[in-house]
C-alpha cells in the first residue's frame, strides 16, 4: 500500500464528506437540535458511517471474487484503458452539471427538508440518504475501484474502509463540537452553510465528478504509460 494510494483515498473521502447525505442534512440537524442534545446526529451519522461501510465491505468481496476469477484481465492494458475512458468521461461530464449551464436551460433548484425525530426516524433518515446518494456517491465507488485495482488483502482494506468511513463524517463531527463550544454564536454560520450548501449542490456534484474522473484517468495513465516492470 503506497502513500499515493492513501493519499488519493484520502482526497476522494474528504469529497464524500461534503455530500448532502454527510454534512446538508447534519448541519440541519445542528440547527434544529437544543444544544447539548447531540444524540440524534451522532445516531445519524454512525447509520451513514455504518451503512456505507457495509456496502463497501459488500463491494469489496464481490470485487475480490471478480479479481480472483477475472484478476489477470481486470489488471490488463485494455482493463486500464477502459478505466482511462470511463475517467475522462466523468470529467466531460462534469461540465453537463455546471449551475450556470442549468440556469440557463431554466431549470429549477432541487431543496429538500429532512424529517426530524426520534433515533428510529434518524436510522430510517440515514438509511435512507446511504440509499439515495451510494449510487451517486462516485468518489466512493472510485475508491472501491482502485483499492480493487490495487490488489490489497481483507487485512489492508478492511481498516482503511473504517477510516475512509471515518473521513467521510468528520466534518459533521466537527460541526457538532464546535457547536457545543461555541453555542449560540454558532448558529448564523451554521444557518449560511445550509443555504450554501442546498444553493451549491449542483456545483459540488460537477467537482465530484471532475475530480472523479481526473483521479481514475491518473490512476489508469500510472498503469498504462509510466509503471514499470
Amino acid at each position: 500500500m503506497t502513500v499515493a494510494l492513501l493519499l488519493t483515498l484520502a482526497a476522494l473521502a474528504l469529497i464524500d464528506s461534503t455530500s448532502f447525505g454527510t454534512l446538508g442534512i447534519p448541519v440541519f440537524l445542528l440547527l434544529t437540535t437544543e444544544r447539548g442534545r447531540g444524540g440524534r446526529l451522532l445516531t445519524y451519522l454512525a447509520t451513514v458511517a455504518g451503512f456505507y461501510f457495509l456496502v463497501g465491505v459488500a463491494l469489496m468481496l464481490g470485487a475480490g471474487a471478480a479479481m480472483d476469477a477475472f484478476g489477470g484481465a481486470l489488471q490488463s492494458r485494455a482493463a486500464y484503458a477502459v478505466q482511462l475512458a470511463i475517467g475522462v468521461v466523468l470529467f466531460a461530464l462534469s461540465f453537463r452539471f455546471d449551475p450556470k449551464r442549468r440556469a440557463k436551460r431554466g431549470l429549477p433548484e432541487r431543496t429538500f427538508t429532512p424529517k426530524v425525530g426520534g433515533p428510529r426516524t434518524m436510522v430510517l433518515l440515514g438509511l435512507t440518504a446511504g440509499a439515495v446518494e451510494v449510487a451517486t456517491m462516485l468518489p466512493y465507488l472510485g475508491a472501491v475501484g482502485i483499492m480493487t485495482s490495487a490488489g490489497l488483502r481483507a487485512a489492508q482494506w478492511l481498516p482503511v474502509l473504517a477510516a475512509y468511513v471515518l473521513v467521510m463524517i468528520l466534518p459533521a463531527l466537527a460541526f457538532m463540537v464546535l457547536r457545543a463550544a461555541a453555542g449560540a454564536r454558532l448558529e448564523p454560520k451554521l444557518e449560511r452553510l445550509r443555504a450554501w450548501l442546498a444553493k451549491h449542490s449542483g456545483s459540488m456534484l460537477s467537482w465530484a465528478l471532475a475530480i472523479v474522473g481526473f483521479l481514475l484517468a491518473r490512476d489508469a495513465a500510472f498503469h498504462l504509460f509510466f509503471e514499470t516492470g
